[in-house]
């Protein structure tokens, strides 16, 4: 009776240690992020509340420092275990990820988007889907603007900045403000143009962004300028003195001397627009949880508003905000079929499930162009608002996003270092203009094998 009773109790030991040992195990989501300014609400917030809605998976989260995307990319791709969810930033980060980006059109993700035209596609196949529309132009804090039109011996006629609408007054009313900051009690109208190693794509790619748009849609006014950028193999640079024009207006008039921007970060210009000690700052509307949860922040959610990037180029005023998308998503073919598989779930939850659209709309804060957000769950962020007011103002166009169009990296990189040299008293400003030329040349050919 011993030995049957110990051969039972062995039995059902083992039964139960097969039983554990069939328990499945959660299948991982590994989404490499682009944006480190919102990298601790994808991990404080948004994977918590998917694993607890989704006890079948885990969500991994890894962040490339910022201006490293692309090389962190190449290497994360590399490994064993590869992120299943990666970001492409248009139609040259794509053809760069060729061999990666499976095709989505028979996943849940593609079926929520609204315009399924603004989705990319490589070989007739839907590879990356846009996740965010976005814009960006001038921040100002409308506190200070008011202050300063209630001077009186202020040097223009205008009464508030809704009345800016080109360059030569904007131009007029920053430069007044700078002989008066004391008063104002700032340091300086613009925040610190950054232009440390990894901080210089608010110039060379969204500033850029504004005489790329115009030189290719004169250059073709029947085909979209990112279209008529992307085959062109060269550039003039038509409109680089304007681009000078709003660069020289940002750096001489700033709470930094230029010879001391090479040392400056984003996070040191939005903390200073944060802590009031500058009127403006050149952001998109990204920056709002940025500037409204810096630790002392002194500018209120209703103070902060958009301008336009006026230059002075012809016909700039019926121009409003650059408002587009860099933002797609693409998922990792060479993941195995349940990472993949895992991937479409966790997309689709964030996207449409009342706990995942809550956290999009108030803690990542995008404008997304899915089909299950109503009008009233868009963001409720202030420059979400305003991106919004901007596009649908009568009789005024968004500046699309034509820096997609850019062959490539280092022509971006090649332009921030021209500037730079500019800041810094080292060359003039036609070593930019040579650069932004000569370099654009050279990467078109290498992207296309001339």
């Amino acid at each position: 009776m011993k030995k049957i009773a110990s051969i039972a109790l062995a039995l059902v030991l083992l039964s139960l240690f097969i039983g554990c040992s069939k328990e499945p195990k959660a299948q991982e989501v590994y989404f490499l992020n682009f944006k480190p300014e919102i990298a601790d609400v994808y991990e404080t917030k948004v994977k918590p509340a998917f694993e607890s809605e989704n006890p079948g998976y885990t969500l991994k989260v890894v962040t490339a420092a910022s201006g490293t995307y692309e090389q962190t990319l190449k290497s994360e791709q590399a490994k064993s275990n590869p992120p299943v969810i990666f970001q492409t930033n248009g139609p040259v980060g794509l053809a760069n990820s060729r061999e990666e980006a499976a095709a989505l059109d028979n996943t849940s993700f593609y079926g929520l988007l609204a315009d399924k035209s603004m989705a990319l596609k490589l070989d007739g196949n839907v590879a990356a889907i846009p996740y965010a529309v976005e814009g960006y132009g001038i921040i100002y804090n409308d506190a200070i603007m008011r202050k300063y039109f209630a001077l009186p011996n202020k040097a223009v006629s205008i009464n508030s900045a809704d009345e800016i609408t080109n360059f030569e007054t904007l131009k007029a009313v920053v430069e007044d403000m700078q002989k008066n900051k004391d008063e104002l009690g700032i340091k300086g109208v613009f925040a610190s143009t950054s232009m440390s190693a990894g901080n210089q794509w608010r110039w060379q790619t969204h500033t850029v962004n504004v005489p790329l748009f115009f030189e290719f849609t004169e250059k073709n006014a029947s085909v979209a300028p990112l279209t008529t950028g992307l085959d062109s193999s060269t550039i003039q640079f038509k409109y680089g003195d304007n681009f000078k024009n709003l660069i020289d207006l940002y750096i001489n008039n700033s709470v930094t001397q230029p010879s001391l921007l090479g040392s400056k970060s984003v996070d040191d210009s939005m903390a200073e627009f944060a802590l009031g000690q500058c009127a403006m700052v050149q952001n998109g509307n990204w920056a709002a949880a940025q500037i409204l949860g810096t630790p002392g922040n002194k500018v209120a959610s209703e103070d902060i508003k958009f301008l336009p990037l006026y230059m002075g180029i012809d016909g700039e005023d019926k121009y409003g905000l650059c408002v587009g998308t860099e933002n797609y998503l693409c998922i990792n073919k060479k993941a195995s079929p349940e990472a993949q598989k895992g991937a479409d779930v966790f997309l689709t939850w964030l996207f449409s499930s009342p706990t995942g659209k809550k956290l999009v709309s108030n803690e990542l804060m995008f404008i997304t162009p899915f089909n299950t957000f109503q009008d009233s769950e868009l963001p409720s962020d202030p420059l979400s608002q305003q991106v919004s007011i901007w596009m649908n103002k009568p009789g005024v166009s968004s500046v699309t996003w034509t820096f997609n169009a850019i062959p490539s990296e280092e022509w971006k990189n090649a332009l921030g270092s021209a500037m730079l040299s500019y800041f810094e008293g080292k060359s003039d400003w036609s070593a930019v203009e040579k650069a932004a030329v000569d370099q654009w040349a050279s990467e078109w050919n290498i992207k296309n094998g001339k």
